[in-house]
């Protein structure tokens, strides 16, 4: 079982592409069948193994795992973009291949025994297994597997353009499926199609518990049947789900699964805000809680249960080091106020990170300056060997700064080079055609506050000493609504004076930055509040899960703070991040609107990679003209996940290199006793 992590750290889990390597051919010339694939060296595990060398192969099954999630949920179809997907969905369906965890990039046979495909890699076939079966004891078949693939592709535009270039999947054989791609030597294809996850054809074909016909293009809250170790259980719409181990699992005892899927039932508790769904696990409603802010882990774990040891809590490295992340600030440069990329500069010197860490993080992160930070794939330096070449080739398309300028976040954390750091902030804007200058001679809201409180007062008396009549009950009501507009609908005081203005148009600037709860308010505000000292009216929106969605979707946003995680092999899924194909795409994680030739010839140098050197090579280039385009303002990480835990809960003693495992090889010492 993969189950997919949360909260900032999610977006660092939810992309492991591979690239794989070249293969040979049988004797016959047919293209051989393999058990494994892998990218970095050959696959650790030969055909045959007993079980990956990271679980406990007697773990025992049973007792229960209570988790949290922020939001709402309102379907269980786990094909369809539309609506807010249940947590724990991936716990009920079966992929055609799973990853291993002790390695950067390796994938073994889950629903598929073995794979398939030639030196060209112009397409790839599949065998299912023959003992696959479905939660109601029908057999997986070649016609579930085209059917979920031509779904995903159909009602999930990210998954339209991660499988862009697989034309099209057929049976092939009483157990084979074959997708053939539109281009040769994508070494990544056949990976990435055994990812996908499988869904029963004649399930969904079939009538519902109403009598009437199912429909997969709809959201729905009817337990979805699966393939996987874990069934819908019980519900309640939106707040709670809980799923339970099959017993009858077809795939319990095959190798990729032994040590796994240990708990006897999993269920998601739905919080408002991280604050709610903290205090749930510090009051033992919940058993797991993943770390994200700095003043919690640092302030809110003196409560009895830490220091009697009933809590236990561990910082471990193990999940960071096969992937890099970018976050920040993203400017939607759909809006034509982001185009300029001086524009884009400035807003980076408004970002005082030092000073942010020291007085809000305790010093925990570091400021990222890469969007491959963490991983050999970062640029640094100027570049030379094989990243020069590639430029050099492409140097007609791509910034000039790229071959004399190493990229550099401005550094702040003190008074004088915070102003340093503003006024050339000012000065890009100034080269970008925005000027500082003086608001219009508007009446200062203040104004208005005082004079609503003056004839609340005169109202008042008036009324006390019954003078004017029903006039004093109109002073009161002048009053009361001016004060109204004042706290609710008139711009902050801050914005009372100079205003950044588009020399052409006369337009102050105006940034509105969205979230997604508050919990990185914390961040935004101060960086909000650094734009209004040079005159930029900006804003802080923090809306809901559900509006927060839609508005990406809609590309209805000025700014975010979002960002991608990234494998150690990068392939499809960054012309999903950068391509000028996904600018316009609906859901794409296109979310800056990059448009640009020469970031569109680099993320095809990444995906046509020959080997690992130009692979290196060409993603370093990548690298680095994203980061001279300006389109983020980088953020902060911390190369490491902050967990915290009931003392319920056994493990391996050795976790794999790459990852926690959790829930995946843990189990519950109540289940062993």
């Amino acid at each position: 079982m993969h189950l997919a992590k949360k909260k900032a750290g999610l977006i660092l889990f939810l992309i492991s592409t591979t690239l794989l390597l070249a293969t040979g051919t049988a004797e016959s010339g047919e293209p051989a069948w393999r058990t494994g694939i892998a990218t970095i060296d050959e696959p650790k595990y030969a055909e045959g193994f007993s079980h990956f060398d990271y679980v406990n192969p007697e773990a025992p099954k049973g007792g229960d795992l209570r988790l949290s999630e922020q939001g709402t949920f309102d379907t269980f179809n786990p094909v369809l973009a539309k609506g807010e997907a249940a947590v724990g969905l991936s716990l009920v369906f079966d992929t055609l291949m799973k990853p291993s965890l002790d390695e950067p990039s390796a994938e073994y046979g889950l629903l598929a025994e073995a794979v398939s495909y030639p030196g060209d890699f112009s397409y790839a076939t599949f065998r299912l297994r023959p003992e696959a079966r479905w939660a109601d004891g029908q057999p997986v078949t070649p016609e579930d597997v085209v059917f979920s693939f031509d779904k995903a592709k159909d009602l999930d535009p990210q998954f339209a353009i991660y499988y862009a270039h697989v034309t099209k999947a057929e049976v092939t054989g009483e157990r084979e499926v074959t997708f053939t791609f539109d281009e040769k030597n994508n070494r990544e294809l056949p990976q990435i199609i055994g990812q996908l996850q499988i869904v029963p054809k004649h399930w969904w074909l079939a009538n519902g518990p109403d009598g009437k016909p199912r429909d997969i293009s709809r959201t729905t809250l009817e337990p979805v049947m699966g393939s996987g170790p874990y069934k819908i259980a019980s519900f309640s719409p939106g707040s709670r789900i809980r799923y339970e181990l099959r017993d009858d699992y077809w795939g319990k005892n095959i190798n990729v699964n032994v040590g796994q899927n240990n708990f006897g039932s999993i269920s998601y508790t739905y919080y408002g805000d991280a604050d709610v769904e903290f205090e749930a696990f510090r009051s033992d409603n919940t058993d797991y809680w993943f770390e994200i802010e700095a003043k919690r882990w640092a302030t809110a774990y003196n409560f009895p249960a830490v220091q009697d040891g009933r809590v236990k809590r561990e910082v471990l490295e193990n999940p960071y080091r096969s992937s890099g992340v970018m976050v920040g600030f993203i400017p939607n440069m759909r809006r034509d106020k982001f185009k300029d990329p001086r524009l884009r500069r400035a807003l980076n010197y408004a970002f005082d990170f030092e000073e942010l860490n020291r007085t809000s993080f305790f010093g925990q992160y570091q400021r990222i300056d890469s969007y491959f930070y963490g991983t050999e794939l970062a640029s640094s330096g100027l570049p030379d060997g094989r990243e020069l070449e590639i430029l050099e080739e492409l140097r007609d398309l791509v910034p000039p700064a790229v071959f004399t300028t190493a990229y550099k976040n401005p550094v702040g954390g003190d008074p004088a080079s915070f102003r340093e750091n503003m006024r050339h902030a000012v000065e890009l804007f100034r080269e970008a055609g925005w000027e500082i200058k003086p608001a219009p001679q508007d009446i200062h809201p203040i104004f208005f506050l005082g004079g609503a409180i003056l004839a609340v007062i005169a109202g008042a008396l008036a009324v006390r000493k019954n003078r004017l009549g029903g006039m004093a009950g109109g002073l009161i009501a002048v009053g009361a609504a001016t004060a109204c507009y004042y706290l609710l609908l008139s711009p902050a005081s801050d914005d009372f004076g100079p205003r950044m203005t588009n020399v052409k148009t006369g337009e102050p600037l105006r940034i509105e930055i969205l979230l997604n709860g508050p919990t990185l308010e914390r961040v935004a505000l101060p960086y909000a509040q650094n734009l209004r000292r040079i005159g930029i009216e900006a804003r802080v929106r923090t809306v809901d899960a559900s509006q927060y969605t839609n508005r990406l979707r809609n590309r209805d946003y000025d700014m975010i703070y979002s960002g991608w995680g990234e494998s150690l092999n990068p392939g499809n899924e960054q012309a999903e991040y950068w391509g000028s194909k996904s600018v316009d795409r609906e859901g794409s994680k296109n979310y800056a609107g990059i448009n640009d030739p020469g970031v569109d010839a680099l993320v095809n140098r990444v995906i046509f990679a020959k080997n690992r050197e130009d692979l290196i090579a060409a993603t370093k280039a990548l690298d680095r003209v994203l980061l001279a385009g300006d389109y983020i303002v980088p953020g902060y990480t911390l190369r490491a996940a902050r967990i915290a835990y009931w003392n319920k809960f056994g493990r391996p003693e050795e976790l794999p290199k790459y990852s926690i495992g959790f829930p995946d090889i843990w189990w519950s010492k109540s289940a062993a006793k």
